[in-house]
């Protein structure tokens, strides 16, 4: 499930994510996108996501990033945080990467 709030602009991404539920998330990520500041992805409580979740977070910064803001990646469990530097999200700019959850760490 993927959730967006506006204060501060926080995109919540938990559960299971794949391309089934790729058009659940496509509101949230709509309000991301209007967002007047830089956005907060949330990934602490992802389990599981797919290459197709990672896709969507890159089209959110590159269109962030037109508009001179970026995403923040916080809290990857460890087989996220895997799957992020496999498909290289975190090289992308407008992608700022914070470590592990430090529960998780």
């Amino acid at each position: 499930m993927v959730d967006f709030d506006e204060q501060p602009a926080t995109l919540r991404c938990s559960g299971d994510e794949d391309q089934s539920t790729q058009g659940g998330r496509r509101r949230a990520m709509v309000r991301a996108l209007r967002s007047k500041t830089d956005v907060i992805v949330d990934l602490t409580e992802l389990v599981f996501a797919d290459p197709s979740l990672m896709l969507d977070l890159a089209a959110l910064a590159r269109r962030l990033r037109v508009r001179g803001r970026k995403i923040l990646l916080v809290g990857a469990q460890p087989q996220i945080m895997a799957l992020i530097e496999q498909v290289g999200l975190h090289r992308l700019p407008g992608v700022r990467l914070q470590g592990p959850s430090p529960a998780l760490a």
